[in-house]
């Protein structure tokens, strides 16, 4: 998946157990899929986890997660991962790994949501609960939770580098737009900085969220920008702004911070991450940004766009099959079929 990864696989892991929590190496290991982006991700018997850093820029996350998560914990209706206890490096893997309490529950998806309505204002909810705690000492705003000035260079080099598979131009005008409104004019708050993909579900409920290395102090409207995501319809999108009281300022700066995100992330994971890439696709529709175009003027999809429920349908996305079938060959894109994927999905 990146080309500078360190591979991870279960004789590691039962190794770096056995050698430094020997109480543990003898539990059962099963690798939770779809396999994480950052963090490698081992369910270790029936109530824990074990999350090992993959790449390098993933690796302040452990220390992260251990020192703030007990913290933000107490002040959440919902649950979150608790850590258990920290590995050093060894066995020639580098990095500092983790040991979490393991969160029951299936990755949040429309389809298998109770009420939609409902799963947005429990989102909401916790979403406010998150604000509220004092960010005294808190992490830095990094990612998607800074101002968008501090990423525009970021943002259009991600567009340029995705012209090849969406509409840039239409890209590049959600940012534009996103950049001239106005900038969070308080205090940063508590972000979690990546919903998208981390939210579980119990019994069709918001169940649990997972995955806060991305965590920091920051703009809220990065968390906003998970109304583009495939968890939403239009009832659930109003819902989640109302019960939040989102201002059109906050609301277009999520439009930016989105763009960057699915710009950043389709052509990136194009050919290792399927289920990304179909979320990327559904944001960008959900944005108004759809498929590049042929000089002939057809659009045409690539490896793995979206499906939509007919509950939740975004148009620009799914084209005819004759569409599809006429489009002209191009070199490196492939069409292929899509199958909605529901696996335990507990990293980014």
């Amino acid at each position: 998946m990146h080309d500078d990864e360190v591979l991870v696989d279960e004789a590691l892991v039962r190794a770096l157990l056995r050698d430094q929590m020997p109480e543990l190496a003898d539990r059962a290991l099963t690798v939770v899929e779809p396999w994480g982006t950052d963090n490698a991700i081992w369910r270790l018997g029936d109530d824990l986890v074990v999350r090992l850093p993959r790449i390098e820029w993933a690796t302040g996350q452990v220390h992260r997660e251990r020192s703030w998560l007990p913290v933000l914990a107490p002040h959440l209706s919902v649950p979150i991962p608790e850590p258990v206890a920290v590995g050093e490096p060894g066995r020639g893997y580098p990095w500092a790994w983790a040991v979490h309490r393991w969160l029951p529950g299936r990755p949040a998806s429309f389809e298998d949501q109770r009420d939609p309505v409902r799963f947005a204002a429990d989102l909401a909810r916790f979403v406010a609960e998150l604000r509220s705690v004092p960010t005294d000492g808190a992490p830095p705003a990094r990612n998607r939770a800074r101002p968008l000035r501090e990423y525009d260079s970021a943002t259009r080099t991600a567009i340029a580098g995705a012209a090849h598979l969406i509409d840039a131009a239409a890209a590049l005008a959600v940012w534009e737009e996103a950049l001239a409104a106005p900038p969070h004019p308080g205090p940063p708050v508590w972000v979690h900085g990546d919903l998208d993909g981390n939210c579980l579900l119990v019994d069709g409920r918001l169940g649990g969220v997972v995955d806060w290395g991305s965590a920091c102090a920051g703009d809220p409207a990065v968390e906003v920008q998970v109304v583009w995501s495939n968890l939403f319809d239009d009832d659930g999108r109003r819902r989640f702004v109302d019960d939040l009281g989102v201002d059109d300022a906050t609301l277009t700066r999520s439009r930016g911070a989105a763009i960057n995100q699915a710009c950043a992330a389709l052509p990136y994971y194009l050919d290792t991450y399927p289920l990304i890439v179909e979320r990327s696709w559904h944001k960008l529709a959900a944005l108004g940004v759809g498929p590049a175009t042929t000089t002939a003027g057809t659009r045409y999809r690539v490896s793995s766009p979206p499906v939509h429920d007919t509950r939740n349908p975004v148009p620009g996305v799914v084209q005819r099959e004759d569409e599809i079938r006429d489009a002209p060959d191009r070199p490196g894109l492939e069409f292929v079929p899509v199958a909605r994927r529901t696996q335990r999905d507990e990293a980014s």
